[in-house]
């Protein structure tokens, strides 16, 4: 089985670009949604209204920021092969910016669309994370610096981690937002309830593709 995988590279590759390509596409829909950003989009997106630079060149440099953090915590149990993430944050920003091309005539005009809106890009981001983690090639810097920190904290445990660490992104996003734009920006009830479905809808999702990769080979 292990020999087949190696065998499949270029398959997992395009699997796991189709998996990156639908997660940018659900962060599009759900900063589209003006109801306020997932916790992990945050960040990127006060700082894209702070600097001006596209949501995806924003993205860029967070996701990078993630890498070095990993870095700064690991410090010699950093493996170099997990700079392979920062081609990762280049592909998921410059797909971000492509993604926001093609949906830039789709608009919410009332708090409905708005609802359904963000309903969407959480079930393309459940999605996403459903098809690149099957492909078992990189992770995204957010897990990354997810499992790093875990690997540091005394009885850590990666989902109790990943709040404290959602918790800690929503916090800096306000403090960022509140000092450089004298209100609070990019957070709402959309990133609660980014917050509280993703993890649920991932679930739905992986019984929904899972038997349909497996059937393909994956």
């Amino acid at each position: 089985m292990d020999q087949l995988k190696e065998k499949r590279i270029p398959q997992r590759i395009l699997l796991y670009i189709f998996g990156v390509f639908t997660l940018s596409l659900g962060a599009v829909f759900v900063v589209n949604a003006n109801l306020g950003a997932s916790p992990v989009q945050a960040v990127p997106l006060v700082v894209s209204l702070i600097t001006e630079m596209s949501i995806g060149t924003s993205f860029i440099a967070v996701l990078i920021l993630f890498t070095l953090i990993q870095i700064a915590i690991l410090r010699r149990e950093f493996k170099w092969i997990q700079l392979t993430q920062v081609l990762v944050a280049l592909l998921f920003g410059y797909l971000v910016d492509f993604s926001n091309f093609l949906i830039r005539g789709i608009q919410a005009h009332n708090y409905f669309g708005q609802i359904l809106m963000l309903c969407v890009g959480i079930v393309l981001t459940a999605s996403g994370v459903t098809l690149h983690m099957r492909a078992k090639l990189v992770n995204l810097p957010p897990e990354a610096l997810t499992a790093a920190i875990t690997t540091k904290v005394k009885n850590g445990v990666f989902h109790r981690v990943r709040i404290v660490q959602d918790c800690a992104l929503v916090a800096i996003a306000v403090v960022l937002s509140f000092s450089f734009l004298c209100g609070i920006y990019g957070v709402r009830e959309g990133t609660i309830i980014s917050a509280l479905l993703v993890g649920k809808c991932i679930h739905i999702t992986n019984r929904i593709w899972l038997p349909v990769l497996k059937r393909l080979g994956f």
